[in-house]
């Protein structure tokens, strides 16, 4: 082999790593073209709060590990737009998330606004509303909201989460019962040791036909709005948060998310007026 034909492959060598150098280049360039998350592209990862309660946050599939649910769908949806891995970061109920907001614990997540919650993080303009009610068990006293705030009634709800914060400020007779769960609320309502289950109207439907004889009141105590909170101080990852959900509620995913899981009482917030 003489030394023209030795010179040749290593030219392509050659060529080939400039190629790839460039390229790779290109590509982390288009990667953090977007400043706004260019410290989550280094990550590499995007860090979601994840309160595990209903399909309308997240439940967990016991067998697989998977989580299900609206906030778990957006969450997927907002890391493949970004392009870096979903890290989950999980807790027994949505009013256990805000915990993290001031320990850096994730970059965001997805709740029930309310203004408790709101001195603890940033949000983003709302992307799904509902509204709060109670499941009573059959031959109940309580036919109306007036008749659920009365000396006696006892009502469960899920600590820390927006309705016991709801409930905290609207009640002014009826005792609040704080389990860990929905499950726990639920299995107290069987047993007949409270008066009413309070929760989202979409959950309570959904509990109620596991429940015979229960039904979910027509009133309703509050309306709710679902948003994007992010730490205190990243502006920037709030400003994208919120365009992507914008584009979420414009191409008809966030509609599509809220039909997979089946639950009735779940809307597609209006956009905000630009």
């Amino acid at each position: 082999m003489n030394r023209r034909q030795t010179e040749v492959p290593a030219f392509f060598v050659i060529l080939f790593l400039a190629f790839a150098q460039f390229a790779g280049a290109i590509a982390e360039a288009q990667q953090t073209s977007d400043l706004r998350v260019a410290d989550l592209v280094r990550a590499g990862r995007l860090r979601v709060g994840i309160g595990l309660a209903n399909l309308g946050s997240a439940i967990k599939d016991t067998a697989t590990g998977e989580l299900r649910g609206i906030a778990a769908d957006l969450a997927r949806a907002l890391a493949a737009r970004i392009g870096v891995a979903l890290q989950p970061v999980e807790y027994p109920r949505p009013g256990a998330v805000l915990d993290g907001a001031s320990t850096d614990a994730w970059d965001v997540a997805f709740l029930v606004i309310d203004p408790a919650r709101s001195a603890m993080a940033d949000v983003s303009p709302p992307y799904m509303k509902s509204d709060f009610s109670y499941l009573i068990p059959a031959a109940s006293s309580i036919h109306n909201l007036a008749d659920a705030d009365q000396a006696g009634i006892r009502i469960a709800v899920p600590r820390g989460d927006a309705v016991d914060l709801t409930l905290s400020r609207l009640l002014k007779r009826a005792t609040l019962v704080r389990v860990d769960n929905q499950a726990a609320g639920a299995a107290l309502l069987r047993a007949g040791q409270i008066s009413a289950y309070a929760a989202p109207r979409p959950v309570l439907l959904e509990l109620s036909a596991q429940l015979p004889g229960s039904h979910v009141i027509e009133e309703a105590f509050a309306t709710i709005s679902f948003a994007a909170f992010v730490p205190k101080g990243h502006t920037e990852h709030l400003a994208y948060v919120s365009e992507f959900l914008d584009e979420a509620r414009a191409s008809g995913l966030l509609q599509q998310f809220i039909e997979r899981t089946g639950l009735r009482g779940f809307n597609v917030a209006p956009s905000k007026p630009k």
